[in-house]
């Protein structure tokens, strides 16, 4: 007796224990979903232990927070007395913020002067200009100040922008709804009620955060309804009995359910990327259980003799080795994301693999014992066109294997062909982590960053950390020399250190005269500027740029490019000149921007490797199962094509490689290796039976054939509610997966079919054990295998 034939024994024997224990994990795991947190922080997506990490919690330690939430105002002239009053009124309203360390505007920064030998450090805008001269005076005293001009103000004069730095404590939601508040009251102040202005957008990273949250509850209340509504519809028209339709959707919901209830469990939370996990089960999940369903309606002909428990059992002596394969192969499809260091996709990987485990556990006990349970229904309506061969389905499938064989070297040259001029595209794919690719043009958070990009000198910047005596006029030439070298990079907008202030006060003493537009040559009078400095101004002022025992400064370059290959040039260019000045005070290059295009690498690198292993452990699953290194390489070479292919459609359609569509690989190769297995397997049973090749190529998809359909669209309808997101990685995710889950079909229905046809690999033949010959005329003896 065999294993799988115990375990049938025990099902059919035992079925109310079975449907009560998995009932049970279900209920438990259910029960913890609630306790499931949210996390779109973008930082947490790596190891706490990664350099980045490290060098980012570092700069906050010294300077305080770097997050920045920004409202910019937009407007034919800033300078206009109206728009300069909302403008201060937003100022002074973000400065009441708690959440909000501390905010600079045009109202808040400063100007240095110098009168009777005294500095004066004063407001950037003193007071309102009451006529067209004033304005016109108090415009070129904003263009004079290189603290102001083309950073807080355009210099065109028609956007400025408000920063308020939060405090590290700061909730995200509370500071948005403050912000909104904000604007919302002063909107109804200046008569445009129950609207923000058009010319006033709230953005940064907090914003952009709390847009995340919203969309991914709002998508993950969408998602399931709706995949679910449309997996019914499906398996319905793929079954036409209500168990058909209702076991395996059960089944999904169980293992979805159990995998988001990991969650909490395992002391994680929700991140973008998680929204991903019930939709792919729910494409998943359900393969294995429309195995089991469709083997019992195979066998519940009208002329069969069985009980629901003979045909329960029967379909689990049948399906336990090739459900277990397709199993085990997507199981480690999934699983190869732990080669991602990335940490949602470690984490989604787990999961996703725990949801597929249980389904399939729950294909091979749950749903035998439930159907052994259940009276024998009449044979299913497809089960008897199945058998007159006159559906449409089949006729398509026995068109396709009609047509395989008979061209078979035409068919693999022509897929070759198609596949490596796509495969070209691969060469433009760009790789980039932009949190504004989540959002269109219309958005108003792609809309303050664009301003901020294209006016404002930028949207968020590299720091370099500077140790040392900052009071040394050889340490703030230093810092004043990396400056200059940053700002010739074409993505740099602005840039701002302590010695740009230093140089500012020992020009403005020494009347404006451009010879002294340099660092002082005495370091007690760098102390001197600064003392004054304080007795007029606020030494807070400084607060971003050093710490108080002036023993470390910052060097800020703003990147005027939101996506991460502009922040990783910039860093490039950055350690560059560090390593050719090794011997000065420089201790780190780091900050947000530098995590973001950490992420890049690691995208690139977890890509590549979570490939590699895909290929390698499936291949190895396959030459197991199958005996034979011969059947690794021709399961892998369909997907090896559609890889290729996604790929190019990737670099030709300028989708990006991100944190979410790098996922894409050892999903697909997991799922779609499933085809090539069911389709081996057959074929080799038909051979083995004693046909012909190309009959047995017909043989294996008048009957697999159909299974495999079913499966492959089962997954673009489970993907297909991806399309409904409101990220566009996501909805292009889900576009990819349909293109690839398509080359996947294509490659099991019509390459590998051609392939066994033209080498007829030694482990498909039919063996001397078998006693039967591999002739035409060889007898068509009936497959004892699954149909699906």
């Amino acid at each position: 007796m065999t294993r799988s034939s115990i375990v049938a024994d025990f099902v059919v024997r035992f079925p109310r224990m079975i449907i009560t224990l998995f009932a049970a994990v279900t209920v438990f795991f259910a029960l913890q979903i609630p306790h499931a947190e949210l996390d779109t922080e973008l930082k947490n997506q790596l190891p706490p232990d990664l350099e980045t990490r490290v060098n980012l919690d570092r700069i906050e330690s010294l300077f305080g927070g770097t997050d920045m939430a920004m409202i910019v105002v937009s407007s034919a002239d800033i300078l206009e007395p109206k728009t300069l009053s909302r403008i201060k009124r937003l100022s002074k309203g973000m400065s009441d913020i708690e959440e909000l360390d501390r905010v600079v505007s045009l109202f808040s920064a400063k100007d240095i002067r110098a009168e009777d030998d005294m500095m004066i450090v004063e407001q950037a805008i003193v007071r309102f200009p009451s006529d067209a001269d004033g304005r016109e005076a108090l415009r070129r005293s904003l263009a004079n100040n290189s603290f102001v001009y083309g950073n807080l103000i355009s210099k065109d004069f028609r956007h400025t922008a408000l920063i308020g730095f939060l405090t590290l404590d700061a909730s995200d939601e509370v500071l948005v709804e403050k912000l909104e508040n904000l604007v919302s009251n002063l909107a109804e102040e200046i008569e445009e009620p129950g609207a923000i202005p058009n010319s006033i957008y709230i953005g940064g990273m907090p914003v952009t955060r709390v847009s995340l949250t919203t969309d991914m509850r709002e998508d993950m209340r969408k998602f399931l309804p709706i995949g679910l509504v449309a997996m019914l519809a499906f398996l319905f028209v793929c079954f036409r009995q209500a168990r058909g339709v209702l076991l395996p959707f059960v089944m999904t919901v169980m293992a979805i359910i159990v995998s988001m209830g990991l969650v909490p469990l395992l002391g994680w939370k929700i991140h973008t990327v998680t929204i991903l996990l019930p939709v792919i089960l729910l494409a998943v999940a359900n393969d294995y259980g429309i195995h089991m369903v469709a083997r019992f309606q195979e066998d519940n002909t009208p002329c069969a003799r069985a009980s629901s428990k003979d045909l329960a059992h029967r379909g689990i002596v049948e399906l336990t080795r090739p459900v277990l394969a397709t199993g085990v192969t997507t199981i480690s499809g999934l699983l190869c994301l732990l080669s991602h260091i990335v940490v949602p996709a470690e984490q989604l990987g787990i999961l996703a693999a725990c949801g597929v485990a249980f389904a399939v556990l729950g294909s091979l006990l749950f749903i035998p014992a439930t159907l052994s349970l259940l009276p024998l229904p009449e044979p299913a309506a497809h089960t008897r066109a199945l058998a007159s061969q006159h559906s449409l389905l089949d006729r398509i499938l026995l068109a396709v294997a009609h047509h395989v064989p008979r061209h078979a070297r035409s068919i693999v040259f022509a897929c070759l062909v198609v596949a490596c001029g796509t495969g070209l595209g691969a060469l433009r794919l760009v790789v980039d982590t932009n949190p504004m690719s989540f959002y269109g043009q219309d958005e108003p958070v792609w809309r303050s960053t664009h301003i901020l990009n294209e006016r404002l000198g930028g949207w968020a910047g590299i720091s370099t950390i500077v140790k040392g005596d900052i009071k040394d006029p050889k340490v703030l030439r230093q810092i004043d020399a990396l400056e200059t070298h940053l700002r010739d990079h074409e993505f740099v907008g602005t840039t701002t250190s302590i010695a740009a202030v230093v140089r500012k006060m020992n020009l403005v003493m020494h009347d404006n005269d451009p010879a002294f537009d340099r660092i002082p040559d005495s370091r007690d009078l760098v102390a001197q500027y600064l003392l004054l400095y304080s007795m007029s101004g606020d030494p807070e002022d400084f607060e971003k740029l050093v710490d108080f025992p002036y023993e470390h400064a910052q060097v800020l370059a703003k990147v005027t490019d939101s996506g991460t290959r502009a922040a990783t040039e910039v860093v490039r260019y950055t350690n560059s000149y560090l390593a050719q000045h090794s011997d000065g005070p420089f201790e780190l290059v780091g900050g947000f921007l530098h995590v973001m295009a950490d992420l890049v690498n690691h995208i690139v690198r977890g890509q590549l490797l979570s490939i590699a292993l895909s290929i390698g452990i499936v291949g190895v699953i396959v030459g197991g199962l199958m005996r034979s290194f011969v059947a690794a390489a021709l399961a892998m070479f369909p997907l090896l094509l559609a890889l290729l292919m996604i790929f190019g459609v990737m670099g030709f359609a300028g989708i990006e490689l991100n944190l979410i569509t790098a996922l894409l690989s050892s999903i697909m190769i997991g799922v779609g290796v499933d085809y090539t297995i069911h389709f081996l397997w057959r074929y080799r049973d038909e051979r083995r039976s004693g046909l012909e090749p190309r009959v047995a190529v017909r043989r294996t998809w008048a009957t697999t054939g159909r299974g495999i359909v079913f499966n492959a669209l089962s997954v673009l309808v489970g993907f297909s509610v991806l399309m409904l997101s409101a990220f566009l990685p996501v909805r292009f995710f889900g576009l990819l997966v349909a293109i690839s889950i398509a080359a996947c079909l294509v490659g099991a229905m019509v390459v590998l079919p051609a392939l066994v046809v033209i080498f007829r690999p030694r482990f498909l033949e039919p063996t001397e054990a078998s006693g039967v010959g591999s002739g035409p005329t060889a007898p068509q003896a009936p497959s004892t295998r699954p149909a699906s």
